[in-house]
């Protein structure tokens, strides 16, 4: 599995060529705050690569959650929208949001790594 990251703080793991699975990282989660709701995509729905995907609401303020590659959603984390708070505690991993089927496997290529990542955060 291949973790890569957005500069809008979305992570993607590319698990297989059928579905990788999206969410928001620790950092976009320590900059919102407390999750209080998650507006999730709808199944069968196909975005962009940079299209609005969702938003995500918390105390603090409300984020969009971008499609880090272009694709069709087949599946969103329904727990998730039962307990948006799952953002919060585990944010990469039950905390996911959805799941694409991703178009053009190219999109990932201009996506960071952990380290590229982990710099832009440093730097922000």
């Amino acid at each position: 599995m291949t973790t890569k990251y957005t500069a809008d703080h979305e992570w993607i793991n590319i698990e297989d060529h059928d579905a990788a699975v999206v969410g928001i990282t620790l950092h976009a989660q320590d900059a919102l705050g407390d999750v209080v709701f998650v507006d999730l995509p709808e199944v069968g729905r196909s975005f962009k690569k940079g299209e609005v995907a969702g938003v995500v609401e918390s105390v603090k303020a409300a984020a969009d959650l971008y499609m880090p590659v272009g694709g069709e959603v087949v599946e969103v984390n329904e727990a998730l929208r039962a307990d948006p708070s799952l953002a919060n505690s585990d944010p990469q991993a039950s905390g996911w949001f959805f799941k694409v089927k991703v178009a053009n496997p190219g999109d990932t290529d201009a996506l960071m790594d952990q380290g590229a990542y982990d710099e832009l955060v440093k730097n922000a």
